[in-house]
C-alpha cells in the first residue's frame, strides 16, 4: 500500500471524478488516480487541510476554490506550430477567402488555447500569409483554465518552448528577454495585438459568442471527453462555422460518431455538414 501524505480513499476519487466531469467534461479513468492525487494534494497543502474528504467539503462551501480545482486537473500540453500541416492548410484557407475579394476579416477561434502557443501560431500564420503586421484577421482564444490564460496574455516563454521553431520565425516574431527575464522570449506586440483572450468553458450551456467563424481549432481536447460530451460540443460548434468554415482537430481525434454534423476535409480537418433548415439535429 502506498504511504501517502494525505488520506485519499476510493470515495474521494469518485467524488472528484463526478465533479470534474460535470464541470468541464473531463472523463477520468481509474488509471488517473495517482495523477489526481498529486495535483489536488497541492491544493491541500496550500489550504492546510489533511484529507481529501476535508478538501471536497471545503470545495462545496467555497465556490471561489472551484476555479483552482479545475485549473489543477486540466492538462495543458501544447507547443508552437504543433501539427504543422494544420497551419499550412489554414494559410491556404486564408488565401482562398482573400482571393474572393471579400471585404471582411478572416475569423478564427482557438477554443482551448492553453498558454497561447496555438493562438499565436495562428497569428504568425496570418502575418506571413498576408505579408502584413496587420492582416485582416480576428483571432479569439479561450480556455477554461485561468492560470494558463494569464500566461497566454503575457506572451512570455522559456527558451525550451521555442527550441524547435524555425530560426526565421524566431527572429521575426519574438523578442529576447533581458534582466530578470533573461533566458526567456516574449511575443512581439504586433502579434499579441491580433489575439483576444477570454475564459470559456466548452461545457457551459451557452457560449455567448458572435460567429460565424472561418476556422475553429479544438485540438487534443476531445480526447478527454466521452462520446456524448464530444457530440454536445460538436453540436454547438456546427452553427458557429460559416459555409466554408473548417474545424481543426487533434491528431488522435475522430468524429465519425458525429457524421451528421461534420465530414472529413483532410487529415484531422473537418467541414460542417449542411443541414436542411427544417431538419433538426438528432443524436
Amino acid at each position: 500500500m502506498i504511504d501517502r501524505e494525505f488520506v485519499f480513499n476510493p470515495e474521494d476519487f469518485e467524488r472528484i471524478r463526478l465533479l470534474i466531469r460535470s464541470r468541464v467534461g473531463i472523463a477520468l479513468s481509474d488509471k488517473k488516480r495517482d495523477l489526481v492525487y498529486s495535483r489536488i494534494a497541492r491544493r491541500l497543502r496550500s489550504l492546510g487541510l489533511r484529507t481529501f474528504s476535508d478538501y471536497l467539503d471545503y470545495l462545496a462551501q467555497e465556490q471561489d476554490e472551484m476555479q483552482d480545482f479545475i485549473n489543477a486537473l486540466t492538462t495543458n500540453l501544447t507547443s508552437f506550430f504543433r501539427e504543422a500541416h494544420h497551419f499550412d492548410f489554414l494559410a491556404d484557407q486564408m488565401r482562398q477567402v482573400n482571393a474572393l475579394g471579400q471585404m471582411r476579416r478572416f475569423t478564427i477561434w482557438s477554443s482551448a488555447c492553453s498558454t497561447g502557443e496555438e493562438a499565436y501560431s495562428i497569428a504568425m500564420t496570418a502575418i506571413e500569409t498576408f505579408g502584413s503586421w496587420t492582416p485582416p484577421v480576428k483571432i479569439l482564444a479561450t480556455d477554461v483554465d485561468t492560470h494558463v490564460l494569464a500566461q497566454a496574455r503575457q506572451g512570455v516563454y522559456g527558451l525550451e518552448r521555442i527550441e524547435k521553431m524555425d530560426v526565421q520565425r524566431l527572429k521575426a516574431f519574438f523578442l529576447k528577454g533581458k534582466g530578470d527575464r533573461q533566458g526567456s522570449v516574449k511575443i512581439r506586440p504586433e502579434v499579441q495585438a491580433l489575439v483576444s483572450f477570454q475564459q470559456l468553458n466548452l461545457l457551459a450551456p451557452s457560449w455567448h459568442l458572435r460567429g460565424p467563424f472561418d476556422a475553429i481549432f479544438c485540438r487534443n481536447v476531445m480526447i478527454y471527453f466521452d462520446k456524448p460530451t464530444q457530440y454536445s460540443v460538436l453540436e454547438k460548434f456546427h452553427p458557429l462555422l460559416n459555409e466554408s468554415g473548417l474545424l481543426y482537430a487533434g491528431h488522435s481525434e475522430s468524429f465519425q460518431h458525429a457524421a451528421n454534423l461534420f465530414k472529413s476535409k483532410g487529415k484531422t480537418i473537418y467541414q460542417p455538414v449542411r443541414l436542411a433548415s427544417n431538419n433538426k439535429v438528432r443524436r
